[in-house]
Formats: structure tokens, sequence, C-alpha cells
């Protein structure tokens, strides 16, 4: 394989940068044509394709989101938007694809493996929501940034001995509110994956106040059933205390990428470019363990995604 593209698709990650990069230099390396293809699927049907160099991918190590854009397809969805992608992948003489992203970019990219397009996927999601891999790029940073508010909002919650309910991003995956509750000592972590005990809640919080505890810290992921509105009425009308939302939003999203992220990236993306200049059927890059590891596309896809129990019984331990 002589010639390759790379993408970036759905909502960006820290990291995603660093894999841009790794995919770059690597092919360049190894003497291969690349191409970078901006704003996802959209900009492959558009035929927003540019040859990349070392050049290209200088001094982005370090930043958060992707120079390549990124934007969700509508076009892409139709029989009509994956032929005219097809078609220019081959107007290009693209034999094989990178591209980084979550659950829906890689179902995208298994569109143009059945069609005959060698595709690597790379998992550039906060959400920590893919199963066939231990962790996705960006996670690590988005729970440093969720780490870092939970210390900025604790000093005021003290100091007005309040509880506050802090809503943190996952979709449908609780990854994000577990680390960063359990590494933020929060009180008590409520997650999609897991049925909501508020009575439990409020206990908690009351025997707190009663030993003399100043401020309880709520971590909510966003997927879970009640509203963060609800859940702070709920503890208000229960507890007697006055509780504040904090939604934390796409700041989550953005920032510079952690160490761990950038070696993890920079790791994937070297092992994407080696398996396409050995002319790989498609795969899903992952880590398990300390091991960088590739499964089939289409095997990657369909693993369910299970959260960590134990996790959320330590935190609860811990929260005493």
């Amino acid at each position: 394989m002589k010639t390759i593209g790379i993408l970036t698709s759905g909502g960006d990650s820290p990291g995603m940068n660093a894999a841009i990069r790794a995919v770059v230099r690597s092919a360049v390396y190894y003497d291969m044509k690349v191409y970078g293809i901006k704003r996802g699927y959209e900009g492959l049907i558009d035929g927003e394709i540019e040859e990349l160099n070392v050049a290209s991918v200088s001094d982005i190590l370090h930043r958060g989101g992707t120079v390549l854009r990124t934007a969700r397809s509508k076009r892409y969805m139709t029989p009509e938007g994956i032929r005219k992608a097809c078609e220019m992948l081959e107007t290009f003489q693209i034999e094989g694809l990178v591209i980084i992203g979550g659950d829906g970019s890689f179902r995208g990219g298994f569109e143009l493996a059945k069609r005959g397009i060698s595709v690597m996927g790379l998992p550039g999601t906060i959400d920590n929501d893919l199963a066939y891999t231990d962790f996705t790029i960006g996670f690590d940073t988005a729970v440093n940034t969720v780490l870092s508010a939970i210390s900025n909002i604790r000093d005021t919650s003290s100091s007005h001995e309040r509880t506050t309910v802090i809503e943190v991003m996952g979709r449908h995956c609780g990854d994000i509110a577990l680390y960063s509750g359990l590494a933020g000592g929060a009180e008590f972590i409520l997650v999609p994956e897991e049925k909501s005990d508020l009575k439990a809640l409020c206990r908690k919080i009351l025997q707190g106040r009663n030993r003399g505890k100043l401020h309880s810290i709520i971590v909510k992921a966003e997927g879970v059933e009640i509203t963060s509105q609800e859940l702070a009425d709920y503890i208000e009308e229960h507890t007697g205390l006055e509780t504040k939302i904090v939604v934390l939003g796409y700041i989550q999203r953005g920032g510079s990428p952690t160490a761990r992220d950038r070696v993890l990236a920079s790791r994937m993306g070297y092992k994407a470019v080696e398996l396409l200049k050995n002319d790989s059927d498609s795969k899903a890059i992952g880590i398990s363990g300390d091991e960088i590891v590739a499964c089939a596309l289409e095997e990657a896809i369909d693993i369910p995604k299970c959260y960590d129990r134990n996790i959320l019984r330590l935190a609860d331990v811990l929260s005493i």
C-alpha cells in the first residue's frame, strides 16, 4: 500500500492531533503518500482532500481539537453518500483510510470496509464507550479536566455549606463520572448503567452533615434517567439543604491533551500505519493493559460496553 488517507469524525477529543501527527509522520517514514480529509465524511464526499507532509503536522502534538476539523454527515448515511465517498477515494487513489472517532465513525468506516477499502479505526472519544479497548483517546484528558473543576467547585461549595451536583458528559457511558468522581472524592456518583438510589444519596448527605461535614459533591453522568434539576430539587426537598447545579459541558472536550493521551494516540497512530503498510484487513486499534492491540473492525463495533461496578463500589466505600 502506497497511499492512505486520514480523517476525524464525530465529536472532537484531546489527542486527535497527536494521532494525526503520528499517522502522517509514520506514513512519510515508510515512503507512503498520505492525504488529510477535512470535516470527516462530509469533507470526503465533497473532496476536501489535500496531501500532508511532515511540516503539515508540526506543532500540533500539544493542541486539543483536530486540525482536520470534524463534522457529522447526514449525506453519508445514505447509499448515494457512501457511493460518492468511495468514488472520491478512488479518484485520489487512496487504498487505506485511518478514521479517528467513536462508535458512529467506526460504523461509517465499516461501510467503506465492506466495499474493499482497508480501514483502521482509532478510538477518538472522551466518552470511553468503545468496549474493545481499555481506554480511548481523550478520555484521560477529559477526566483530568473534570477533576480540576471538582477541586474548584469544592472550594465554593464548602464556603457556602451547600451540596453541588456536577453533571459530566459521556452519553450512555458513565466512565467519566466514575473515574472523576472517585479521583475527586465525590460523596455520590450517578451513572446511566446503574439505577440511582436517591434515598441512599440523601441519607449519605445528611449523615455527613450530622458529623460536621460542610458540603457534598455529587457527580452525575448526563445519561442518567433523572435530570440534574430534578435531582437538585429532590435533594433540597428531602434534606432541606441548598443544592446547586454545575453542568460542565464542552469544556470537557477541549484543552491540551495529557501526556497519557499523547502517548496513547501516538502509539495507536503508528500501529495503524504499520498495519496498512502490510496490507492488513480493516481493524480497530486499541489498548489492552499496556499493549497496543488490533481486532476486526466489525467485531469492535459489536462488543457491548460494560462499566466497572468495582469502581462505583470503591467510591461508595471511600466516601463514607
